[in-house]
């Protein structure tokens, strides 16, 4: 049995009742962040630029848009279009330590798929689940736990996007109710269709927020396809031209692929992004409030060093010029001298909220005097727990001569500090408005207890 096999078997097996109320439940809340996130992100260009393309392309009123309340297009329309919306803002739920976003490309494939074929509720949040457990198992194999890094990443891969596409097309497929060959088909099949590089976190442009509706699109083609008896490699994973030997030559994991599958889930496991930013800053700004809690103010602060993992330098922290001094909203948001400032300037929502990354924000004289008194250093302690967590050790020096230190080490949303369910419950008003997150919570409440649909969910979300 190659891998593939296994895993379209596992998922083609599992049932509604095999899974443990944790996971049920995680798989619900992470519904509504999702689509809480994409209800915000409606608005950015990317969102706007891929809205103007599907519904150009029309077809069958198959499935809703994000912030609408019936099906208007085809469901790999919306998926593409709910996709782009759930990545767009930099908000959505990550892995670690393979450093991937799984929610932001299962959740629209998922409820657009579901939408199509009619699914209930329990069917949704076992596809769903099975698309999680599938993910985050295909993103262990690509991480080197020697090197501590995705090596993905280090090629300049985008591993959400990529590894999004096959494990969504699993859960599509099953969803299908397809049966494991035709799972393992659609998975192959996915390989093919996977996309994403990196560059644009470094040098700019807004390319890559489409990368997990693109992902969220093929899932649901290649699992229409399997299902119209178009066929792939059942080695495609370990294959001597398959997909791990494509993307990491030797360096990949095969063990991780199905290890502990059915019996250790990780869909709980995967963090939470308190602030609208890039994950490798979510400690800075917590240092910056602990800062704040002891009494110090931006105005108080004469120089910065922040300390970093180095995988994490090359996103936040490099070129330090750029990083200083970011040249648009959506930079500043993988910007550690920026975030530090907005979060000791005053941010909004959990700690730093969407109007901290406005153009008003970036012109903002408190900020860039503090983003470009900032210097962005590799820390060894950062190094040694990273990607466990995305660590930071930030020092400022004070304008009296004072020096304080503030270490984080764990990041808020994970395990070791978990969100509260009224703190998830803010981030969803933040992110879709109060009425709408209320009618979410409640509407994944059904999906959850055995009832509802894709379309409900949909509905709650609509403006």
């Amino acid at each position: 049995m190659t891998l593939a096999q296994g895993l379209a078997r596992w998922a083609a097996e599992l049932r509604f009742e095999d899974l443990p109320q944790v996971v049920v439940g995680s798989a619900g809340d992470r519904i509504v962040d999702t689509l809480a996130i994409a209800m915000a992100a409606r608005t950015t260009d990317a969102a706007r630029a891929v809205g103007a393309v599907v519904r150009a392309w029309g077809g069958r009123a198959e499935a809703t848009l994000a912030g609408e309340r019936t099906p208007s297009l085809p469901a790999t329309a919306a998926a593409l279009y709910n996709g782009t919306c759930a990545h767009a803002l930099d908000f959505d739920d990550t892995h670690l330590p393979s450093i991937a976003h799984p929610s932001s490309s299962l959740v629209p494939a998922l409820l657009a798929q579901g939408q199509a074929c009619g699914a209930a509720g329990p069917a949704i949040v076992t596809a769903l689940v099975a698309g999680y457990e599938i993910y985050v198992r295909l993103a262990l194999a690509q991480y080197d736990v020697r090197e501590r890094s995705s090596i993905f990443f280090e090629h300049g891969l985008h591993a959400t996007s990529i590894i999004g596409a096959v494990a969504g097309a699993a859960a599509c497929a099953k969803l299908r109710g397809l049966d494991a060959d035709g799972v393992m088909h659609a998975l192959a099949i996915a390989c093919s269709m996977g996309s994403g590089l990196i560059e644009a976190n470094r040098a700019g442009g807004s390319v890559k927020r489409m990368h997990c509706g693109w992902a969220a699109h093929g899932a649901i083609v290649a699992a229409e396809l399997a299902a119209n008896g178009l066929t792939g490699p059942p080695s495609v994973l370990e294959g001597r031209f398959g997909f791990f030997e494509a993307y990491c030559r030797e360096r990949w994991r095969p063990q991780a692929v199905l290890e502990d599958l059915g019996t250790r889930w990780e869909t709980p496991r995967i963090f939470y992004k308190p602030y609208p930013c890039n994950h490798f800053t979510h400690a800075i700004v917590d240092a910056a409030l602990r800062l704040r809690a002891r009494g110090v103010k931006a105005a108080d602060v004469e120089r910065v060093r922040i300390g970093t993992a180095t995988a994490s330098h090359r996103t936040i922290g490099s070129p330090i010029e750029q990083k200083r001094l970011p040249q648009s909203a959506y930079h500043a948001a993988f910007s550690a001298p920026f975030v530090f400032a907005t979060a000791m300037v005053g941010g909004g929502g959990l700690g730093v909220g969407f109007e901290d990354f406005s153009e008003a924000a970036l012109r903002d004289p408190q900020r860039r005097r503090l983003s470009e008194r900032s210097d962005v250093v590799v820390d060894a302690a950062c190094d040694a727990v990273f990607p466990e967590q995305f660590p930071a050790v930030v020092t400022v020096w004070l304008h009296d001569g004072q020096e304080i230190t503030e270490r984080v080490m764990a990041n808020r949303g994970g395990s070791e500090r978990p969100l509260t369910r009224d703190e998830l419950l803010r981030k969803a008003e933040m992110t879709a408005g109060a009425a709408s997150a209320h009618r979410l919570v409640a509407a994944a409440a059904a999906l959850q207890s055995g009832g509802g649909d894709a379309a409900g969910l949909l509905a709650a979300a609509a403006v």
